[in-house]
């Protein structure tokens, strides 16, 4: 286990495994992708109540789902990077939080869509709605603090615990609907009780949330690869990855 993560500290390792991850994972979840939009457009069948409206759902919740999840992953490597100093944690998190940011901007945008021929605006200061905006603030200014300070250790470290702090809106997202009032509909999903989605809908759900997540790994880890690129570009082993790509 303790090699596994000494592993992880390595960016020439790194490098390599997310390359041969990539190989596989990205054309697998391009080809899910287009498998599922094919799907939810032309099989699963229309709401009997918001007719073809209600399809974004299969854009809109899962780009919500990653985005929250996201946010624990740009979390999780700060606290790491916190109390271990490992680079890769810090890489980790300064590439995860442009990505978390596209696709909480990305469910905003498909829920006002939706929130239009639904509740007939396209926005209301909603709890769920508005504790989501505060989610996008919150990777926006993680990328921000990143872009202010010089000392890239100092900006590491200021990352780390906004995006530590910034945890507890999550949970606030997730029970808004039960503890306030609200416009936005009650989870579909529920793992304590029987979901209140037929199965032809549902499922399809599952599966562009499982899409969704890979995705989300594929962009990270590009991204990664990116950044240690750019970092370690005075490194040997990046001279001879770029001698070897010639």
């Amino acid at each position: 286990m303790w090699s596994f993560f000494h592993k992880l500290g390595s960016p020439p390792w790194l490098y390599g495994i997310s390359g041969s991850i990539l190989r596989w994972l990205l054309p697998a979840s391009i080809v899910a992708l287009l498998a599922g939009l094919a799907w939810v457009l032309l099989v699963v069948p229309p709401d009997f109540r918001q007719g073809n409206s209600y399809r974004i759902m299969y854009i809109h919740v899962p780009t919500a789902v990653v985005s929250m999840a996201g946010y624990y992953v740009m979390a999780i490597a700060g606290a790491i990077h916190l109390i271990w100093k490992m680079k890769m944690a810090d890489v980790a998190m300064k590439c995860a939080a442009p990505i978390g940011a596209a696709l909480t901007f990305l469910a905003l945008v498909t829920g006002a869509i939706w929130g239009k021929p639904t509740w007939g605006t396209w926005w209301v200061w909603d709890a769920r709605i508005t504790s989501v905006l505060v989610l996008l603030f919150l990777y926006l200014g993680v990328i921000a603090l990143y872009e202010a300070f010089d000392n890239k250790e100092a900006a590491s470290r200021a990352c780390a615990v906004l995006s530590l702090v910034g945890m507890v809106n999550i949970p606030i997202i997730y029970k808004s609907v039960d503890w306030w009032y609200s416009l936005h509909q009650p989870a579909s999903i529920k793992f304590t009780s029987e979901s209140t989605m037929d199965a032809s809908m549902l499922y399809p759900l599952l599966y562009m949330i499982i899409v969704f997540y890979a995705l989300y790994t594929c962009l990270l880890l590009l991204n990664m690869r990116a950044e240690l690129l750019d970092r370690e570009r005075s490194k040997g082993w990046v001279r001879a990855l770029l001698k070897g790509s010639r």
